[in-house]
């Protein structure tokens, strides 16, 4: 007898069943069968990022019982705190001075630089996480609008409270246009067909473009407007000062101030706050304080003496560069700041040793000679290594498997690095930074933006996970806990720049990285998800909680144009408070959406049937 071996669709799907199951499923198995389980799940492996938690409790800690379970996410959410330090300290002391520094050789003013720069850098780590899980059913419209609404009223309102300042009337009123125009457009496609197709991805992606575009020209004519007025004035000058000559000068000059007060953003004369590692610690919590002007010319050559050494103080300087408690500080410190240094030790030492410094506010800029020169080579090593582990891996092997194999490429730049950072030893000395000092720019930056990427895509991992294992909900998760977490980088970045005094760089940023992540952020994934052979519907898009994002987050955009044109665009503290109150607001409604107190707003798709069918999809 023949035995028919004809594979039918069942049989597929049963070979894929590996590949496709997601790894949460693993929590509905009994204790001792888990591990296995998370050993064939591919997604156990794919769904990692730095640490494979599932993997740790079903096959490395055994958990035997659901008080194990709740021991070691104990353990995770500490983890999370050190993460979140080492976040924090990240975009403090090394991003916040990179982007002033790259900000003042463009010579950009402080909206242009903080919808752009400062909005890039705090929204690409949200971006890639997006392209990475492509392949997952989450709720993309939902949970980048809960985003959204997070950094814009939250993250804007705490600005406001924290720095109250005088806003950039003409900037700010055509970022939230944009933004109103982004947020309903997107929602107008979903809302409009079937699916989202490609054209429409590309359309979103289009008017990011013309915005950048619209931006940069306000700048270049803003400069323009400058130069005519500058050159009217100095006609004025020439002439005979009657009566009608100097009230014409002065409503040129008044003009001219109004103006030149936004057109850059000057680096070393800027309000700041002098902070010590205590400071730090409470630095959102305090307000900034005008100091002396800054002498860049002055701080690199502070401790200059043409009749030291090259490498006088080396060692010194190098060990000193690395400690990771200032002993003053230390001696001055309560029980709790103590065991704050101690629990940032561990991060402070990580950043030091693979980010460079650049700061212009700080003596010899930042220059350590023998650790920039270490920076040299372990940087680029680092980075590449750990970026081909992580991002590059295959879906089967955790990303340490591929240590060996990435390590290569991370050996190949030795053969670059290593002479550049000879020549930089040979060529400078202890006592001054080298005139290409700022050239470590670009390895602050990358590094800056990878250490933050992997610790804000880790906490939002982490959320998850013990999200799942707490059962709690998992769109009530993306929309709340996971947006806040992925939004984290924005809070402590924009907040660290406000209390720097940069509080128009910092406001225009939690409006520019919503935008990039509304129309960029969301088009790309979603014309990945396209390309891939996914389909983008309405129902996948918006979640239970998308509709109320979508509302709440068009209701704080209009009150926030209203605000500003009734207080002639001065953000006060009060305002700062009813901002935060809508995000407040936007919580509540989530809870009780949750607990079925109230029902949400729901997505009305467009009616497909005969008349006098009965619509059922409300």
């Amino acid at each position: 007898m023949e035995v028919n071996k004809t594979r039918t669709s069942l049989d597929k799907e049963f070979d894929m069943f590996w590949s496709n199951v997601n790894c949460f499923v693993v929590l509905n198995f009994p204790y001792e069968e888990r591990c296995e389980f998370v050993k064939k799940a591919n997604k156990c492996v794919y769904g990692t990022n730095f640490v494979p938690y599932m993997h740790l409790l079903a096959c490395g800690f055994k958990c035997k019982n659901q008080f194990q379970e709740l021991v070691f996410v104990s353990v995770f959410f500490f983890f999370c705190f050190e993460l979140l330090i080492c976040l924090a300290y990240a975009v403090h002391y090394y991003y916040s001075p990179a982007l002033k520094v790259v900000s003042r050789m463009l010579h950009m003013n402080e909206h242009l630089a903080g919808v752009t720069i400062l909005a890039f850098g705090n929204t690409s780590p949200e971006l890639l996480t997006n392209l990475t899980s492509r392949r997952d059913n989450v709720p993309v419209f939902a949970n980048c609008l809960s985003a959204a609404l997070f950094v814009v009223m939250f993250v804007g309102g705490w600005i406001c409270y924290l720095c109250p300042f005088k806003m950039s009337s003409y900037s700010i009123v055509r970022d939230l246009l944009f933004l109103i125009l982004g947020v309903t457009l997107l929602e107008y496609m979903i809302y409009t067909g079937d699916r989202v197709s490609i054209t429409e991805c590309f359309i979103l992606m289009l008017i990011y473009i013309v915005y950048l575009v619209v931006t940069v020209l306000d700048v270049y004519l803003m400069h323009v407007a400058i130069g005519s007025l500058r050159a009217q004035i100095d006609a004025l000058d020439s002439l005979e000062q009657t009566q009608d000559v100097k009230q014409q000068r002065m409503a040129l000059e008044k003009k001219y101030n109004l103006i030149k007060l936004d057109k850059r953003v000057d680096i070393l004369k800027r309000k700041t706050t002098s902070m010590s590692s205590e400071s730090s610690f409470t630095y959102m919590t305090k307000r900034p304080t005008k100091r002396r002007r800054i002498d860049m010319r002055a701080n690199r050559s502070i401790v200059y003496n043409v009749f030291q050494r090259r490498n006088q103080n080396l060692f010194k300087d190098f060990f000193y560069a690395l400690r990771p408690v200032d002993l003053a500080d230390w001696r001055k410190a309560n029980m709790l700041m103590r065991t704050f240094y101690i629990t940032r030790a561990p991060v402070v030492i990580i950043c030091a040793i693979y980010i460079p410094l650049v700061d212009y506010e700080k003596d010899l800029n930042g220059w350590s000679k023998l650790l920039n020169c270490l920076h040299i080579i372990i940087n680029p090593a680092i980075t590449i290594t750990m970026g081909k582990a992580l991002i590059f891996r295959e879906s089967s092997r955790l990303w340490y498997s591929n240590i060996p194999d990435a390590s290569i490429y991370g050996f190949y730049s030795f053969a670059v690095t290593v002479p550049i950072s000879i020549f930089v030893f040979c060529h400078s000395r202890t006592a001054a930074p080298p005139a290409y000092h700022w050239l470590y720019t670009i390895m602050n930056l990358t590094g800056s933006m990878f250490l933050t990427f992997q610790c804000a895509s880790e906490i939002t991992l982490i959320m998850d996970v013990c999200g799942r294992i707490l059962n709690v909900e998992s769109d009530f998760m993306g929309a709340t806990v996971k947006a806040i977490a992925s939004a984290l980088g924005n809070l402590v970045t924009n907040t660290s720049m406000a209390m720097l005094g940069y509080e128009k760089m910092a406001y225009a940023a939690t409006i520019g990285s919503p935008f990039f992540s509304v129309l960029l952020g969301t088009g790309a994934a979603l014309a990945a998800k396209i390309l891939t052979g996914g389909s983008v519907t309405a129902e996948k898009m918006h979640g239970k909680y998308g509709e109320n994002a979508f509302v709440l987050l068009i209701l704080g955009l209009f009150s926030t144009l209203l605000w500003t044109a009734v207080l002639n665009y001065n953000a006060r503290r009060s305002v700062g408070i009813f901002s935060m109150g809508i995000y407040l607001l936007y919580l509540v409604f989530t809870l009780l959406i949750k607990n079925g107190i109230i029902q949400p707003y729901f997505f009305i798709q467009p009616a497909r049937y005969t008349y006098g069918e009965k619509d059922d999809k409300l």
